[in-house]
Formats: structure tokens, sequence, C-alpha cells
């Protein structure tokens, strides 16, 4: 049996923030790929970062933001190709929801490429809905689902 961890990202973290930024650089089109912007999202204070580590080797992970006391979006979520399918995805999207009510938010939202099957089930799975289509928002010829999932105000 895989040894499985999340873990969360401290600020001076270097050699895992290279990891993560060749994985983000692999798996998003550059136009999309927050690599070269990384450094600078961590630094935010209103932002975190949870990673997976199967055996020991960097599989995934799962970016979020607080931008008001109101919502938290989901903004990167990425599992490496040879770790998909195990439910590693589903681990990293329940931590990152987890830490995201810690906020007291009412509110969770994210974009996902409708074509991205498997990650638009996964939302819909833990209760996110379909908001909207927003034609354009990754580059001229993909468009994107604005999902959210509001929390109980209990």
């Amino acid at each position: 049996m895989a040894n499985v961890a999340i873990l969360e990202l401290s600020r001076n973290c270097a050699k895992t923030v290279e990891e993560i930024v060749k994985l983000e650089r692999k798996i998003f089109p550059k136009h999309e790929s927050l690599a070269s912007f990384f450094h600078d999202e961590l630094k935010k204070k209103n932002s975190g970062l949870l990673y997976l580590h199967v055996d020991g080797e960097l599989a995934g992970y799962v970016m979020y933001s607080w931008p008001s006391s109101l919502y938290a979006s989901i903004t990167k979520l990425a599992v490496k190709e040879q770790y998909r399918g195990q439910g590693h995805g589903e681990t990293l999207l329940k931590a990152a929801v987890e830490k995201c009510r810690t906020r007291k938010v009412s509110r969770i939202m994210l974009h996902v490429d409708p074509l991205r099957t498997p990650a638009v089930n996964l939302y819909k799975k833990y209760g996110f809905l379909v908001d909207t289509l927003i034609q354009g928002y990754y580059s001229s010829d993909r468009d994107a689902y604005r999902m959210y999932r509001d929390f109980d105000s209990s």
C-alpha cells in the first residue's frame, strides 16, 4: 500500500516549489500556467497550497485563495498523469475545501474546462454547481465553466 501524505506548503520550501512549477509547466498550456507567477502567488497572505506525496514523490497539488471574506477560489488543481484515477484529485479537493471552509466563507468558486470531463465530474460529486459558461476564458477557442459550492450559514 502506498504511503500518501497531504502537506501544506511552507513559505520557505524552495525545492517543493520547483517541483510544483515543473508539474505546472507540464500539465497546463503556457498561457494557462502560473509557473512564472508561482512565487508571487505564494507570497500573498490570502492564498495557500496543499500538495500530495505518494511514497515520497510529488503526485499533485491544489492552490486556493480567499480574495474576500465572502468567497474562496480554487485556482489550480493538478495531478501527475501516472497518479490520476486513483482518488488523489479527490483527496486534494476535499482538503482544499476544508481549508477554505475554515475561512468562514459562504461560497467557494472555481473555473474548469468543460472538456475536462473527469474534473467536471469530480467537482459535481463534491457539490459544485455550474454557474455559467464563460466563452473564451482560457483562449479564443477554449471555454470554462464557472462552478461554485455554497456552505451552510450554520
